[in-house]
């Protein structure tokens, strides 16, 4: 399967970072260039492990997906549920680690593409593009990381509520 991996340095604790990344809502569209609707489902008012959301790209892409691993400060993943017809799968994880006083923010998109004829110029095609957007969207985060109005901002946010159980 392909995997696409992208990484920035953020001059901000780890803790902060990762929990900046989990925003949603109109702050989330301040920095994220790539989704133009985000919000969770079945209930569901936080992120953690089993909790579902649905993204819809700036393109109209809409795609469900679950996370299947949530440890704040260090690391976040989610598996597609449902999404584009061309993707067999698809699964994503974005890891947050303290670096030289700051943090290494690492994330990784894994897919296959279908119909299995047309898998080999689909995943090639899609490691280009795919390639392209987790630059562009890592280098959007860092760049809003590091802006002292987004961050100010960011903190005078109200907490969200706790991450439910597994």
């Amino acid at each position: 399967m392909p995997q696409v991996r992208a990484e920035r340095f953020i001059r901000l604790d780890p803790e902060t970072v990762f929990a900046f990344s989990q925003t949603t809502g109109e702050f989330r569209l301040k920095w994220d260039p790539f989704i133009s609707a985000q919000g969770f489902l079945g209930g569901a008012t936080a992120a953690g492990k089993g909790v579902q959301t649905r993204t819809r790209s700036r393109l109209g892409l809409v795609m469900v997906s679950e996370y299947v691993s949530y440890a704040p400060p260090r690391n976040v993943g989610m598996t597609m549920v449902s999404g584009p017809r061309f993707f067999q799968n698809f699964g994503g994880g974005w890891r947050f680690t303290a670096d030289d006083g700051g943090t290494r923010a690492v994330w990784k998109y894994t897919f296959s593409c279908r119909p299995a004829l047309l898998r080999p110029a689909m995943e090639r095609i899609g490691s280009l593009l795919l390639g392209h957007e987790i630059e562009r969207r890592i280098e959007a985060f860092a760049r809003a990381c590091e802006d002292p109005q987004l961050v100010a901002e960011f903190r005078a946010l109200p907490a969200p509520p706790s991450s439910p159980q597994p």
